[in-house]
């Protein structure tokens, strides 16, 4: 029982804390659409204690009601005693994982390809290829995912694949221009989303950047965050030596930067899940020390004054508000920081909406194994920022930009989504 229960068993503590007062449905973004006991942190803290007692087993459906949990942490944020429910759920899908294994085709996608940059770059590629003739054009740049693909994303709007990935068209090292002195160096983690769909977003940070006297450094081997594989999948073996893989590929940078709540929420959660030794713990913490969300390096490493936030091209005399990750908001503490810079651009008018930190369903593969789940928690999103009249809503991940893109078509509330450094000239 005891190896069964490998990863619970390290936070298990956190269940003895429950009071059982349910307080926490009113804030479940999952509960609030299906009002089910065991779609919020009381009800799934039940079931992993049966298990752990030995009442429940570890089967599809169990594995089906774990993996309902956006992991947005607004149960944490808003229970009396402060629990930690993602670290048991994780942990649970964990053992679920080592239990039952992974179902095709996500056993291959998890474990072979995203672990492999280059291979995983040469399929996005060379589905890039196939989406001009099988994935129409909607709005903009938008494509709407035909038929046969409704298994996956049910007719989710999603951006196209960009014809150029981000490291085909900078190079590792990006030196300040001609006569701004160097300040330091930092890594840049680009991630999956910038690199292969939003790489104009990933050459706009590195042109910020080195203007401001940063020598970015944006290194080849490096892969996914890993996210979506122990954290959605629970598959810890694999996410170490992904893990592995992006600590090796930052040698020797004063800072690590990411463009993605997402991503940098994942780097400093490495310690948490994945340091099965200690040398693995020393070198994740140190990792995670090191790394900061690219907002919040500018306005508390930087310390940036206001007036080096100048409005982009098409932004002044726009009407913004600004959508909250919950891997920022929650997970990593940054909140002030998206909004000091946003009142400091001259000519927007920053409206906030209304829940502007309530998820807004994208929760990586949470989407798409529930999407009708996910429009349904995407679709009070909208409502909110349809209340603003924005013309803009700027965010910090570029997932949530995808989901928020996706509401906008869907409900036909014309908006445009940008991430929060494309605001900036």
């Amino acid at each position: 029982m005891a190896d069964k229960l490998l990863e619970l068993n390290r936070f298990s503590s956190n269940l003895d804390q429950c009071m059982k007062c349910g307080f926490c449905a009113y804030w479940c973004p999952v509960y609030q659409e299906e009002k089910l006991e065991s779609s919020y942190a009381r009800g799934k803290n039940m079931l992993i204690r049966n298990v752990m007692e030995g009442k429940l087993d570890f089967t599809a459906e169990l594995a089906g009601k774990l993996n309902k949990c956006t992991l947005c942490m607004a149960c944490t944020e808003n229970c009396p005693v402060k629990i930690q429910v993602c670290p048991v759920v994780v942990a649970a899908r964990a053992d679920s994982t080592r239990a039952r294994g992974i179902k095709f085709p996500y056993n291959i996608i998890y474990r072979y390809i995203l672990p492999r940059r280059r291979l995983f770059g040469n399929i996005v590629k060379l589905a890039s290829w196939f989406q001009w003739a099988f994935m129409p054009k909607t709005e903009g740049t938008i494509r709407h995912l035909a038929f046969f693909l409704s298994a996956l994303g049910k007719g989710r709007h999603i951006p196209s694949i960009a014809p150029k990935f981000l490291r085909q068209i900078i190079p590792e090292v990006n030196k300040p221009p001609a006569g701004v002195a160097t300040r330091m160096k930092v890594g840049y983690f680009t991630g999956c989303v910038t690199d292969f769909v939003y790489p104009q977003l990933g050459q706009h940070i590195i042109d910020f950047l080195t203007r401001q006297g940063i020598e970015v450094y944006v290194p080849r081997k490096q892969g996914c965050c890993g996210a979506p594989v122990f954290m959605g999948a629970g598959d810890f073996e694999t996410g170490r030596k992904m893990a592995d893989t992006n600590v090796n590929a930052f040698p020797d940078v004063d800072y690590i930067i990411a463009d993605c709540a997402t991503c940098a929420s994942s780097i400093h959660d490495y310690a948490k899940y994945l340091a099965n030794n200690p040398a693995r713990q020393e070198i994740y913490t140190n990792f995670a020390s090191k790394t900061k969300d690219v907002v919040e390096f500018l306005t508390d490493v930087l310390k940036l004054p206001a007036e080096a936030f100048q409005p982009a091209d098409g932004v002044v005399g726009k009407t913004v508000t600004y959508h909250d990750p919950c891997h920022h908001c929650r997970h990593l503490g940054i909140k002030d920081q998206p909004r000091q810079i946003l009142k400091s651009i001259p000519g927007i008018n920053f409206i906030e909406m209304p829940n502007a930190d309530k998820c807004c369903g994208m929760a990586g593969s949470f989407s798409l194994n529930y999407y009708d789940l996910a429009k349904k928690i995407a679709d009070r999103k909208v409502e909110g920022i349809k209340s603003t009249g924005a013309d803009i809503v700027a965010t910090g991940c570029p997932g949530c930009e995808i989901q928020l893109l996706d509401g906008s078509i869907r409900n036909k509330v014309p908006y445009k989504v940008m991430h929060l450094m494309e605001l900036l000239k």
